[in-house]
């Protein structure tokens, strides 16, 4: 028997980017490798409908309606230097050893690629109708649209977040995906 097709949607689990490096018209996409969204708190959805009416004989005759657009807005509580760079671009260096160890990004003039990349975000363990299962929403290619919130708060933490625009993959149509799994499954 299929799974079912409805469900309640509880909570956010994990939360993963991979940086898109390919996507051939007619062909398949490929990506780099999954890095954490650390601490995720949200993953939130929303779309544009354009609609054009045809008016005439003092009436409406008709109307279309079209998406002209497909937004995520992701908080999270630590921010990433890796998810940085697969959101933003820039570079990472490591370096010093034992105490003086540091980690560095970097976003100059010349690596602010604002690359694409796939994120995916997955609900706990029975956080659906269906014991044992989870939900998966998948969004294929997406650009930042607009300099992630990060920074300092007096007397409390500051949660990182950030908002992006979803487009359909060329290579395969892809724009929006969502899993409704039986037996929950890790992203992958």
């Amino acid at each position: 028997m299929p799974t079912q097709r409805f469900t309640k949607v509880y909570g956010v689990q994990d939360a993963k980017i991979a940086p898109l490096t390919a996507d051939p018209a007619g062909g398949s996409p490929t990506y780099g490798s999954l890095i954490d969204v650390p601490g995720i708190k949200s993953f939130e959805i929303s779309g544009d409908v354009e609609v054009k009416q045809l008016r005439g004989d003092n009436t409406k005759l008709a109307s279309n309606s079209a998406i002209s657009n497909i937004q995520v807005a992701v908080t999270h509580a630590k921010v990433s230097l890796d998810v940085l760079v697969a959101i933003l671009g820039g570079d990472v260096t490591d370096s010093g050893t034992g105490t003086t160890e540091t980690a560095r990004w970097d976003l100059k003039g010349a690596t602010a690629t604002m690359p694409s990349f796939k994120l995916e975000g997955v609900t706990p363990e029975n956080g659906t109708d269906l014991i044992g299962g989870d939900f998966h929403v998948i969004l294929h290619k997406l650009t930042l649209a607009g300099f992630p919130d990060l920074g300092f708060a007096e007397e409390d933490y500051r949660i990182a977040s950030f908002t992006a625009d979803a487009d359909p993959l060329l290579s395969t149509d892809d724009w929006i995906s969502i899993v409704l799994n039986e037996t929950a499954v890790g992203i992958a």
